[in-house]
C-alpha cells in the first residue's frame, strides 16, 4: 500500500520557488501547491519578493564572484557566478539591497541590465505572474471554480465586458476537447480582470486571464508585438500576448506543446 507523500517543508517550498529542489520532490511538492490556495498565496509572495530584488539588483547574480570570496569560501572556478554560491549569493543580496533601497540615486544606477522580455517589463510580468496564482487558486475548487456558469454564458459575457470596459467574447477551444466551466471577476493593478475557466473530459483545466495593461506594460518592448511568449514561473506555466494594450495568458498545468494549441485558439478567435 503506497503512503501518501509528506506535506513540503519550509526548505522544500523555498527550494521549489527558487528552481532548486530535488527531481523526486518536485512533483509532489508541486501537486501540493495546485491543490492548497494558502500554500499556493505563499510562493506567490516568495516569487514577488524574489523578483523585486532581482529587478533592483538582477546584475549580481550575473557577475564573477569577487576575488576575496574566491579566497575566503575555498574551491570554485574563476569563472564561476553568484548563482553557484547558493544560500550566500540570496544573502549577500539581501544585505546589499538593504542598504541600496533607501538610495534611489545609487539603485537606479545600479539598474539591471537587459535580460528576459519580462524582466524588461514588470508590469506585464506581474499580469502573467497573477495570471498564474489565479488558476492555482481557483482550478482545483470542485464547488465553486467559477462565478458565473456556462449554463449563462451570455450573461457572463456581458457582465465582464462591462467591467472591464471592453467587449469580450468566450473563445472556442472544443477542438482539443477542452469546453467552458464558467468565469469570473479579479482584481488587478489597474481595475477588473477576468478569468474564464476551461475543463476536458479528464476533469483538467486550464484558464484564460484577460485585462487591460497599464502604460508600463503596454509601451514596453515586450508589449510591442502579438507573439506568443511563454512563462514558467508562478505556479503553473502560461502562453501570454498583448494586443492593443490588453493583456491575454493561457494558464495550466498542462504539456507545453498543449498549451500553446490552446493559445493559438484563444488568440484567432479573439482576434
Amino acid at each position: 500500500m503506497n503512503r501518501p507523500a509528506p506535506p513540503p517543508t519550509e526548505e522544500e517550498l523555498h527550494a521549489w520557488v527558487d528552481g532548486q529542489l530535488a527531481a523526486d520532490r518536485h512533483d509532489a511538492v508541486e501537486a501540493a501547491i495546485a491543490r492548497d490556495p494558502a500554500l499556493a498565496a505563499k510562493v506567490a509572495a516568495w516569487h514577488s519578493q524574489r523578483d523585486a530584488l532581482r529587478r533592483l539588483h538582477g546584475e549580481l547574480l550575473d557577475a564573477p564572484v569577487p576575488a576575496p570570496l574566491m579566497g575566503a569560501f575555498g574551491r570554485t572556478r574563476q569563472g564561476s557566478s553568484w548563482t553557484r554560491w547558493g544560500g550566500l549569493a540570496a544573502g549577500l543580496l539581501v544585505a546589499f539591497a538593504a542598504g541600496w533601497i533607501g538610495n534611489a540615486q545609487w539603485a537606479q544606477w545600479h539598474a539591471p541590465r537587459a535580460g528576459s522580455q519580462l524582466a524588461r517589463a514588470p508590469a506585464l510580468r506581474e499580469f502573467v505572474h497573477d495570471a498564474s496564482v489565479a488558476h492555482a487558486v481557483y482550478a482545483p475548487e470542485k464547488r465553486h471554480p467559477v462565478e458565473v456558469a456556462a449554463s449563462e454564458q451570455q450573461h457572463l459575457v456581458q457582465w465582464l465586458s462591462r467591467r472591464l470596459d471592453r467587449p469580450l467574447k468566450v473563445p472556442d477551444l472544443s477542438s482539443q476537447g477542452y469546453t467552458l466551466v464558467g468565469g469570473r471577476l479579479l482584481p488587478g493593478e489597474t481595475g477588473a480582470r477576468a478569468q474564464f475557466m476551461f475543463e476536458d473530459a479528464a476533469g483538467e483545466r486550464v484558464t484564460l486571464y484577460v485585462g487591460t495593461l497599464d502604460a508600463r506594460a503596454a509601451g514596453s518592448p515586450a508589449a510591442a508585438e502579438t507573439a506568443f511568449r511563454f512563462a514558467s514561473e508562478g505556479p503553473v506555466p502560461s502562453f501570454y500576448w498583448v494586443d492593443q494594450g490588453f493583456g491575454y495568458a493561457i494558464a495550466g498545468k498542462l504539456p507545453r506543446d498543449l498549451l500553446l494549441k490552446l493559445a493559438t485558439l484563444a488568440y484567432r478567435d479573439l482576434s
